[in-house]
């Protein structure tokens, strides 16, 4: 069934058709929001809280752009919400930017699958890994992130270049990052 036809199914409160979408998009989904909360069973309770409000906003969904896009998005922010929630987000104190260089082997990206990078990055503190992903993975500004996550833009800057340091140093401490 295609999106558009999910969806219109979905509004008339056809539940098959909303268990349908739930199996298309909640395991890319999943993936989103582990790279924002550190356990598997907040991130259920994240996806969980999410696919609610895409549910509840459904028709909300204009066709402009992808509906995974709106999706991921609304994934995105549910998980921030969560971070906001537990109060743990620390904010960094303001420095200057750092310029880093980070030159991998051309096979260090062979050397390790999808899930050790996962793990790389699941074990950055929460602060680091949710500005890394905002910008590194998501896209975001730091201008964006910081008005996401009520901190300013160079907090936002020092956080990326903090996290970014800190796998420097894991995959040079593992043999896969060389200086160059």
């Amino acid at each position: 069934m295609e999106d558009n036809e999910l969806i219109k199914a979905c509004l008339k409160g056809n539940s098959k058709a909303q268990r349908l979408l739930f199996e298309k998009f909640s395991p890319l989904m999943m993936g989103v929001v582990l790279r924002y909360v550190s356990s598997k069973e907040k991130a259920n309770d994240v996806l969980q809280d999410g696919f609610i409000k895409v549910f509840k906003n459904l028709d909300k969904f204009n066709n402009q752009g992808s509906f995974e896009g709106w999706i991921r998005r609304i994934i995105i922010n549910t998980a921030l919400d969560q971070l906001r929630k537990d109060k743990k987000f620390q904010k960094e104190i303001e420095i200057d930017d750092v310029s880093l260089s980070l030159s991998i082997d051309s096979n260090a990206i062979d050397l390790m699958q999808a899930e050790g990078l996962m793990q790389l990055i699941q074990g950055l503190p929460e602060g680091y890994r949710t500005v890394f992903n905002l910008y590194a993975i998501e896209g975001y500004t730091h201008k964006e992130i910081g008005e996401f996550l009520d901190i300013a833009e160079n907090t936002s800057k020092s956080q990326y270049s903090r996290a970014r340091a800190l796998l420097r140093d894991i995959l040079k401490k593992a043999g896969i990052e060389r200086e160059g």
